[in-house]
Order: structure tokens, then C-alpha cells, then sequence
């Protein structure tokens, strides 16, 4: 987003100009490093705002953002400067749009800017935890470390993500297939059916119930179609609408942890997210406070991130943050007692990770048996929908045409 701002300097000059960032906190945050005392922050309104807002919410491939993450640690801790790794980076994509994002960042960069702040205004391809993380690093004089960490967080999170879309890809395939053919069958073929049916019957011959139902719902769907687009469509935007909402987002959070598989694997990638992202902002010297705020809102949850909000709130009144999160609904005890062991040793960091790479491994595990068992239970659905347009249909034009050849 651009906002418009009036700052002081150190001589008591006022500056206005116009800048880039994720927000006004952090716009202003970036004024205050630059020895700038803000005065007035607010949304650009100049032209071509609303373009830039557009083109700033644009993303770019998870596989480029684990390249760039990748190349970029291996440059600093091969002790290339961070502008020429930048500069190199630039050229090394494929994407037109992260080519000018580098490249903007780049700018940042040699104008003095720490690369925390440049990231910080593509919230959309850099998530919070990874500015804060990179942040840390800058702060603690640790970069090349903290990349490298983040280098393994992303390609665990796409690893992650790649395989749930891939056993999400063939049920939704499936079900979107046998959707559409439904309301085809209902639209165009039923009602012709219907048509045979009334002229074999005469009007005389009592049809099943099942079948009745059949012909009166594509009644209904044949005269109220645009209707039934516009509530379905609407509904579909009004529900997605309420869902971007603080308390939306929160109670369809808890209705999908109340779903048993569902909940599972919910369950199971918050707290491999958990660990693994508050195991490298403890690495990087990140405060206890400050790693359960930022990996809160890495964790994907509201309901699990309330939890930990709570945690946090314990562990501020001087309690341990094992023992907070062992009143947790949703984190299991071997978390919390795994993490008691990480207080007492002082090795929370090692610990977690290791914590991490067991539920990623029980996550994979789990998916890969849901892909093998959502197959044919989608092929038995589906043969289930046939199954009963074809009984609705074959039966009654069956038993009229035994009738019509005993007369």
C-alpha cells in the first residue's frame, strides 16, 4: 500500500513524501528507523492507488519464494553483499512480477532501508513470520543463519502444502464432475424422461414415490434456474464474505476443528507450524513473547491462536509456557511435555524442531492414507447418484412397458 506522510527530521525540518509499506504501523516503524518523527500517515490517494493496491495483492509462486530463499542464504553466507545477491537474484527469475518486487526491494536496500522493511511491503508474498524472522536476523547480526532457517521452513511448508493439494485434487475433481452431470441430467434429460413416463402411463399409472420426487425437483429447477444460480452464487460469496471477517474467520476455524479427520490434520500442521517457526525466532534470540505473538498468526488457526495468545498471557505473569500450553484443547501433552524438557535443558529450539519433523511425518502419513481411501469412496458416491437416477427412471418405464405388453 502507498501512504502519504509528514515526518520531522533531526533539524526540526519538515519532510513530505510519499512511500510504500504493509500498513500505517509499519510505515511508520520505517519512518522512525530513519531518524524521522512522524507527523501524519494515511493512504495515498494519488493516482493509480487503486492499481497499485491490485497489483500489490498479487503473489508469486511458492516454488519462486523457496528459490529466492535458497539462493539468497547460500549468497550471504557465501559473504556476497546483499545488494549483489539481490541484483543476481533479480535476474535469476522467471516471474515478471517478483523480478520488479527484487527489484524494488533492492532499491530499498541501497537507499539504506533494512531488508525486513522492503519485504515488509509484499505482505503477500512474505508472510509476517518471515519479515520478523529476517528482522531478527538483521537485528542479532545472525542473516545468513536465520536464511537458511527460513530456507527449510518454506520448503517444508511447500512440501506441506503441495501434498494436500494433491490429495484434495482428484475428490474435488470427482465431486465438481458429478455436481455438474446432476444438475445436466435434472435440467435436460429428466424432463424428456418425464414427458415418456406421462405418455406410457396415460396419466392413469401411479408412479413411485422416488420417482415423483425426481421429476418435481427438475420441475422446480427447470422454471427457477437463474433463481437457484443467484442464491447458490450469492451464497457462496456471502459465506466466503463472513469468513474474512475477525469473528467468521473465528467460528469457521472451530466448526472445522469439530470435524474428526478434518480437525486431524487441522491440529497436526498448527503445531508442526508452531514448532518449527518458534524454534527458529528462539534460535535467532527472538523473546519468548515476541515468537508466540508472530508464530501465532503463522499457525493458520484463530482458535489455536487464541489458544497460544493465552499461553502467552500466562507465561507474561511468570508462569512456563509448557504449563500454559498444557491446559490447551488442542495441542496434544507429549507437546507441552516435550517442551518442559526444552526449559529444563535450555535447548527448546532443538527439541521443538524435532517435534516439527514428527508431525510433518504424521501429516504425510495421514493424507497419503486419506488419498487411498477418498478414491473409491468418491467412486461409490458418484455410483450411488447414478445408481438412483437410474432407479427413478428404468424402474417405472420398466413396470409400464410389462403392463403395456400384458394389455
Amino acid at each position: 500500500m502507498k501512504f502519504d506522510y509528514t515526518a520531522v527530521n533531526k533539524d526540526g525540518k519538515s519532510i513530505s513524501g510519499t512511500s510504500e509499506a504493509g500498513s500505517k504501523d509499519a510505515m511508520m516503524a520505517s519512518l522512525t528507523r530513519q531518524g524521522l518523527r512522524p507527523v501524519l500517515v494515511k493512504l495515498s490517494s494519488g493516482k493509480g492507488g487503486f492499481a497499485a493496491r491490485i497489483k500489490r495483492g498479487k503473489k508469486v509462486k511458492l516454488k519462486e519464494l523457496v528459490l529466492f530463499t535458497r539462493q539468497l542464504s547460500t549468497m550471504v553466507t557465501a559473504g556476497v553483499p546483499l545488494t549483489r545477491s539481490l541484483n543476481l537474484l533479480q535476474n535469476q527469475t522467471d516471474s515478471k512480477y517478483f523480478k520488479t518486487v527484487i527489484a524494488s526491494i533492492t532499491k530499498d536496500v541501497e537507499g539504506g532501508s533494512p531488508l525486513g522493511d522492503g519485504l515488509d511491503k509484499y505482505p503477500n508474498i512474505f508472510s509476517e513470520v518471515y519479515v520478523n524472522m529476517v528482522r531478527a536476523g538483521e537485528a542479532g547480526g545472525i542473516l545468513d543463519e536465520i536464511l537458511k532457517r527460513l530456507a527449510t521452513q518454506v520448503e517444508q511448508d511447500a512440501s506441506m502444502r503441495k501434498k494436500v493439494k494433491s490429495a484434495m485434487t482428484y475428490p474435488v475433481a470427482i465431486l465438481s464432475i458429478t455436481v455438474v452431470a446432476f444438475f445436466g441430467v435434472m435440467l435436460f434429460v429428466i424432463p424428456k424422461i418425464g414427458k415418456i413416463l406421462a405418455d406410457l402411463s396415460d396419466g392413469k399409472a401411479e408412479l413411485p414415490i422416488y420417482t415423483r420426487a425426481m421429476l418435481a425437483a427438475s420441475n422446480f429447477m427447470q422454471h427457477n434456474a437463474i433463481l437457484i444460480l443467484v442464491v447458490f452464487f450469492g451464497g457462496i460469496w456471502l459465506v466466503r464474505r463472513y469468513i474474512k471477517t475477525t469473528g467468521g474467520k473465528y467460528r469457521f476455524h472451530a466448526l472445522l476443528l469439530r470435524i474428526p479427520v478434518v480437525k486431524m490434520i487441522i491440529t497436526k500442521v498448527a503445531i508442526a507450524r508452531f514448532s518449527r517457526t518458534f524454534a527458529s525466532l528462539m534460535s535467532a534470540g527472538v523473546g519468548v513473547l515476541e515468537a508466540l505473538d508472530v508464530t501465532g498468526g503463522a499457525i493458520g488457526n484463530k482458535v489455536i491462536e487464541a489458544e497460544l495468545k493465552e499461553a502467552a498471557k500466562e507465561v507474561k505473569n511468570g508462569g512456563q509456557l509448557s504449563k500454559a500450553l498444557s491446559k490447551s484443547k488442542n495441542f496434544p501433552p507429549i507437546v507441552s511435555e516435550m517442551l518442559a524438557v526444552g526449559e529444563e535443558t535450555g535447548q527448546i529450539d532443538t527439541i521443538l524442531l524435532k517435534v516439527a519433523d514428527f508431525y510433518e511425518e504424521e501429516v504425510s502419513a495421514v493424507i497419503d492414507g486419506l488419498s487411498s481411501i477418498i478414491e473409491p469412496l468418491m467412486i461409490i458416491v458418484l455410483g450411488a447418484v447414478v445408481g438412483l437416477i437410474a432407479a427413478s427412471v428404468m424402474g417405472p418405464i420398466a413396470s409400464l412397458s410389462k403392463n403395456i405388453g400384458t394389455n
